[in-house]
């Protein structure tokens, strides 16, 4: 068969299809149209959400990595990061006074906070060295209270309650923090029943502003300090080191971004 002759047939058999979408109203239907529409994303948080311990890093001064989950959820079909305005060392306070501006028009925003507020790093510079001594339980006496007398809740219930009036109309997601030790590492009695205790209250914050929360610990379980495969940083010849106490690159994807999406953090509805 002559080649010309198989280009008319061709044409003529595309030319058929066109005319036969433009019949049926097809035609007028660009394909972007029949996707769905991506939702605006807004991570906060402390170095948690930053990504700190998941070198290398874009931002030093707060530790923002591509390698955290908000940058890894970005990636998730349908999602768009706006902005991940997590930072080392951010409070709550911290948080709701440096809000990007994109959070007005965000649909899903997660936050990762309360650690800073309760004195944890505190905590475990102070008692690492010396378990037994008198600094290490003032540092554990003074984050005790912080849970238990309100102050935590009613800086979490403040800060959620004006990132909502920025954001009437988002979903907003809180999450809690991993166990940090295996549960036979010898710091693991005071650290872990910390975190508990932390989570405890975020969960209730959430609970209380009509927000989402998302619990960690059963993705880090047998993932933390101490055991066969850690999630968690933990560099003992180097305590200052700014990677120790947070997660790897691991402990963001297989545990919080993980447990984000099991958890249906992005669903709308």
């Amino acid at each position: 068969m002559a080649i010309s002759t198989v280009r008319r047939r061709r044409s003529a058999f595309a030319a058929g299809l066109a005319t036969m979408a433009m019949a049926l109203g097809f035609a007028a239907i660009p394909a972007e149209a029949a996707q769905s529409p991506l939702t605006d994303y807004v991570a906060l948080g402390d170095s948690y959400a930053a990504g700190q311990g998941a070198a290398p890093y874009t931002d030093r001064t707060c530790f923002v990595s591509r390698r955290g989950y908000p940058v890894i959820a970005d990636n998730l079909k349908g999602v768009q990061l706006n902005a991940n305005a997590g930072c080392s060392g951010y409070t709550s306070g911290a948080v709701a006074g440096n809000l990007p501006s994109s959070v007005t028009g965000a649909e899903v925003i997660t936050i990762t906070v309360g650690a800073n507020d309760v004195g944890t790093t505190g905590i475990l510079l102070a008692c690492l060295p010396a378990p037994s001594s008198a600094e290490c339980g003032g540092a554990l006496g003074a984050t005790q209270a912080k849970l238990t007398d309100g102050t935590l809740a009613t800086s979490l219930f403040t800060m959620v309650s004006f990132i909502r009036s920025q954001a009437p109309n988002a979903k907003i997601v809180l999450t809690g923090y991993p166990r940090l030790f295996a549960p036979d590492h010898p710091f693991a009695p005071v650290a872990n029943p910390m975190v508990d205790g932390l989570n405890g209250v975020i969960a209730g914050v959430a609970g209380v502003t009509g927000s989402q929360f998302v619990d960690v610990t059963g993705a880090f379980a047998g993932h933390g300090v101490g055991s066969a495969a850690p999630w968690i940083n933990f560099n003992a010849a180097n305590i200052l080191d700014p990677a120790n106490f947070h997660p790897t690159g691991e402990g963001y994807r297989l545990g919080y971004y993980a447990s984000l999406v099991s958890q249906r953090a992005y669903v709308l509805s």
